[in-house]
């Protein structure tokens, strides 16, 4: 027989206990997620924003930089574009006029043969080609600024034909444009989403 005493214990001690198991971690089950591309005959069917741009990542600095190019180069002395120059220039006005939410900077730079003023100039007259040449293929002009450095931000330190060949250069870097967001791809524009 349980005295009241007793009685008053041990509901005491349920209490406690009861109180105390309501601190203690529930574990909670996964949960259930289903995958709406399962079925898609193993390819993954874009239907949304990704952060950085579209799918593949192609609306990026980083591919700019590496798969399109960034960098022209330029014989001694020179600001004409070769053919090669004209290639690159062209992949770079197509990206830059299919990803609107960046803007360009044309950094130009010459060796380290001739004075600071010269090299300034040169790389001026270089990143200015550049320029027009994207203007031409048909990017706004307001998207592209200049620069130059002349030689004093060399990609290669040394005093050998192979460096200056390097440093006579111009260098586009894409940036996004103030208050852009990044391109949504739209679901009816072809390829899209692919």
């Amino acid at each position: 027989m349980i005295t009241r005493h007793g009685r008053a214990a041990t509901l005491a001690l349920l209490l406690a206990a009861g109180g105390l198991s309501a601190c203690a971690p529930t574990q909670q089950l996964p949960r259930q997620v289903s995958d709406p591309y399962a079925n898609a005959g193993g390819v993954a069917i874009y239907q949304g924003n990704l952060p950085g741009g579209s799918l593949g990542g192609s609306a990026s600095a980083e591919y700019f930089r590496t798969v399109v190019g960034d960098t022209v180069l330029f014989t001694a002395d020179q600001t004409t574009l070769s053919a090669e120059a004209r290639t690159r220039l062209a992949a770079q006005a197509q990206w830059l006029i299919n990803n609107t939410a960046f803007n360009a900077r044309v950094e130009g730079h010459a060796d380290e043969k001739g004075t600071r003023e010269y090299n300034l100039a040169l790389g001026a007259r270089r990143a200015s080609a550049v320029q027009e040449y994207l203007v031409a293929q048909g990017v706004e002009a307001g998207r592209i600024r200049t620069n130059t450095f002349g030689k004093e931000r060399p990609l290669e330190v040394c005093s050998t034909e192979v460096c200056f060949a390097q440093n006579r250069r111009a260098q586009t870097i894409v940036e996004p444009a103030a208050g852009a967001a990044p391109p949504v791809p739209d679901a009816t524009t072809p390829g899209a989403g692919v």
